[in-house]
């Protein structure tokens, strides 16, 4: 930390929410789809998680997240195992900078700089994007057990 060592109870809050809580979510979603009818393909559903490029390139004073949003892609595949014998599929999405309604609280000189470090498209992601990219990752049967990055190329700098 700034002030010597980091704060072992915020690390852990941060780590509760972002993986404990995906978890939680994941294992009770699981639960629910598995008393599905499988399709004819043995199919009964598609838990998709949420990671963040931090978790492969977490920014100084990032620690807690990267690591909560890198456990979030790390369960990825051992969860798409786990579930194939239900018929599930686990897929995360591992957005960069999205315009979410927390971003429309930075100044625009700000939101232009985020945007600038973007490779290409040159601006920040659109909600509705991520949501076709699910919709998507839900058509194609065949993607399980992945992480896909949208983030038009971005890689987060240390600072």
């Amino acid at each position: 930390g700034r002030k010597g060592p980091h704060d072992l109870d915020l690390f852990r809050t941060v780590l509760d929410v972002n993986l404990v809580g995906t978890f939680n979510v994941m294992r009770l979603a699981a639960e629910a789809i598995a008393r599905h009818e499988p399709d004819g393909n043995g199919q009964r559903g598609l838990v998709v998680n949420t990671a963040s490029i931090a978790a492969f390139e977490g920014q100084v004073g990032q620690i807690a997240y990267a690591a909560s949003k890198a456990g979030v892609a790390g369960m990825t595949l051992t969860a798409a195992r786990d579930l194939a014998q239900y018929g599930i599929r686990v897929v995360t999405v591992a957005p960069g900078i999205v315009d979410t309604p927390m971003m429309a609280g930075f100044s625009e000189e700000i939101r232009a700089g985020l945007a600038a470090g973007v490779t290409f498209p040159q601006r920040l992601a659109r909600p509705e994007e991520y949501a076709r990219l699910v919709t998507m990752i839900a058509e194609h049967d065949y993607l399980n057990g992945e992480t896909i990055r949208m983030d038009g190329a971005l890689r987060m700098a240390p600072r």
